[in-house]
């Protein structure tokens, strides 16, 4: 079932999106080689907590044991901080969720470190790329297949592979909720999009096969032929004459050292 969330839904959502974002920004400030991926997540779980929030994704099912999944180079998402030191060259996902008044919000942005192979820089440009041709597609009366589609056509027309087993997702008093949002899919189905409708979308884009493996610790899941991946997320609110963007990447962009894209569009 999905739930439609009302205007006063919304507006906590939005609260806590501005949480999640200036959390973000916290963590990218410190973003740099030699910095443990464990130290980051200290940073992200005390401004969170800090700001009268809770982490969405510590003990998520019971398991997940820390506040943001950071997913270093061929991991794909769900990475699992600890005593990994960045080092230059690597690219760096972080993901990040707010538990705030009941409700969830949830966003991700993968970071390059000074030194990345400028193909690797090209892949998360295009990538990002696709996740605002995604919520440009995001819109009442369109299907979830627009998006989809939107997404997968025009990152596949540069080699890359979609993965598919795991997707955006509908967001709210529970961290995952319907609807499910493929990053893969035809124009015209799937969900048709109506006003009140809240949901992340996030295209996980690999630099060669869409293939994935998991590790052993039930979690980390990285790219088959351990090539880079990329993976962007925002959350969006479906009204009526417009889409509304709920999270937002403006205090990474003002807050991260390194001022990667200019060298790479």
């Amino acid at each position: 079932m999905i739930h439609l969330k009302t205007d006063e839904e919304i507006n906590i959502i939005r609260e806590g999106a501005r949480i999640l974002g200036l959390a973000h920004g916290e963590v990218a400030s410190h973003i740099r080689p030699g910095v443990k991926t464990s130290e980051l997540d200290r940073i992200a779980e005390a401004y969170i907590r800090d700001h009268g929030a809770v982490p969405s994704f510590k003990n998520y099912n019971g398991s997940f044991p820390a506040s943001l999944c950071i997913s270093v180079n061929d991991v794909v998402v769900h990475g699992i901080p600890g005593n990994y030191e960045l080092r230059e060259g690597d690219v760096v996902s972080v993901d990040c969720g707010v538990y705030y008044k009941g409700y969830h919000t949830d966003s991700a942005y993968t970071y390059p470190l000074e030194g990345t192979d400028e193909k690797v820089l090209l892949l998360l440009n295009r990538t990002y790329e696709s996740l605002m041709r995604g919520i440009a597609q995001a819109k009442a009366g369109n299907r979830v297949g627009d998006i989809s589609y939107a997404i997968q056509s025009f990152v596949e027309s540069f080699g890359y592979g979609v993965v598919r087993e795991l997707v955006g997702h509908g967001v709210g008093k529970n961290l995952h909720e319907e609807p499910e949002i493929p990053n893969y899919g035809k124009r015209g189905k799937g969900v048709k999009l109506v006003p009140g409708m809240v949901f992340a979308i996030e295209p996980m884009i690999n630099m060669g096969t869409r293939r994935v493996v998991q590790d052993r610790d039930g979690w980390t899941i990285r790219t088959a032929d351990r090539r880079p991946s990329a993976h962007y997320e925002h959350m969006v609110a479906i009204r009526e004459n417009e889409t509304e963007v709920l999270t937002t990447h403006q205090y990474i962009e003002q807050r991260y050292a390194y001022k990667w894209r200019s060298k790479s569009q």
